[in-house]
């Protein structure tokens, strides 16, 4: 028992002996490969491609949305309460303005227009009398200025009346087409009632917003072209107004065109893709879009300098479809590396297989 034990005791010395030993050796050793395997990747060379910076000319269109809107138009409502006694037009049929479209019952009106022009003449008269007296100087000034008040009071009421008799007629504030009618004969409206809706379809404008960063690139007169949905044909107008002030909400500038020629393709309240061609600028910086590194302060890019990566943050401008423009970062000459780009990283050495 004891001979095992101390032969136990022997092993552990040796094994512990061994270690001291050699333990330092092989520590050393896996250091080195390593530090080899380290120098080995940072001076592995990666192939990519890249692209030379030029200065081009960017085309500087927006695309955006926008709706068809008819050149007039207006929602038939009655300024009066009443029932309607007369439809004077046929849905979908054009009109002229002035032309009268609905009549409201007046038949009160009537009567009391009626007893105003009875009192009007009345004052008339009495007016006419008093004044033959005041020339003769049979009554003072004061009755018959008393009497000349009467009548032009008279007359107020009669004005009055007539105007309200005009409010249960409702007429057309300008030539269009009437669409559908949502009231009959017989029917009772209130000033919320929409009979009908007017159009002026002589001709059609286009109404969209842009990003405020155009803002101050647009102007009146600029050409746009636009498409709708089941239409091929490309149609164009012209900008004509703008509003003063960008939407706070949204942070775009609210645009509206106007197409001067008839389409009956273009019906008012359609959807509309606008292509809005500001001023080409000649000396943009275009590069491929997947060289850009997204980052959360803003984007970057690697470029190639003499064999090594180097990043460079940039600031995009217009985005096209397979370019961006880069407003500042770059200069005219750099080259952009365009490929490997999650394999790369800042000092990478790199060598370049292709230019695009």
């Amino acid at each position: 028992m004891k001979n095992n034990l101390k032969k136990i005791v022997i092993s552990i010395i040796v094994l512990v002996v061994l270690l001291i030993v050699f333990l330092p050796k092989l520590l050393s050793s896996s250091s080195k490969e390593t530090n080899n395997t380290a120098g080995d990747k940072q001076d592995q060379v990666i192939t990519v491609k890249a692209h030379i910076v030029s200065l081009e000319t960017l085309g500087n269109n927006v695309l955006t949305t926008g709706t068809i809107l008819a050149n007039e138009e207006v929602e038939l409502r009655s300024e009066v309460s009443g029932k309607i006694i007369k439809i004077l037009f046929k849905e979908g049929s054009h009109v002229n303005k002035g032309d009268l479209l609905i009549k409201i019952n007046d038949s009160d009106l009537q009567a009391q227009l009626r007893r105003a022009e009875s009192k009007v003449k009345l004052s008339e008269e009495k007016e006419f009398r008093q004044r033959q007296l005041r020339d003769g100087n049979l009554i003072s000034q004061e009755e018959y200025d008393n009497t000349l008040g009467e009548l032009n009071v008279s007359k107020a009421d009669y004005d009055l009346i007539k105007a309200q008799i005009d409010k249960t007629e409702i007429k057309a504030p300008f030539s269009g087409v009437v669409g559908l009618r949502s009231v009959s004969e017989g029917s009772y409206v209130t000033t919320e009632t929409i009979m009908a809706k007017l159009q002026n379809l002589s001709s059609i404008k286009v109404d969209f917003s842009i990003p405020e960063r155009y803002s101050t690139s647009v102007k009146a007169g600029d050409e746009l072209e636009f498409k709708i949905s089941g239409s091929t044909n490309i149609f164009k107008a012209k900008v004509y107004a703008m509003e003063p002030r960008i939407d706070p909400g949204t942070r775009t500038l609210r645009i509206r065109a106007i197409c001067s020629s008839y389409y009956s393709e273009l019906i008012p309240g359609a959807f509309a893709n606008v292509e809005l061609n500001l001023k080409q600028i000649s000396d943009a910086i275009l590069i491929p879009t997947v060289s850009i590194v997204p980052e959360l302060k803003g984007q970057r890019v690697y470029l190639y300098k003499n064999g090594v990566v180097a990043p460079q943050a940039v600031e995009i401008g217009i985005r096209e479809e397979t370019k961006v423009q880069i407003v500042s970062g770059l200069s005219n000459g750099d080259t952009v590396i365009t490929s490997g780009i999650l394999q790369i990283r800042p000092k990478s050495k790199v060598k370049i297989s292709e230019f695009n």
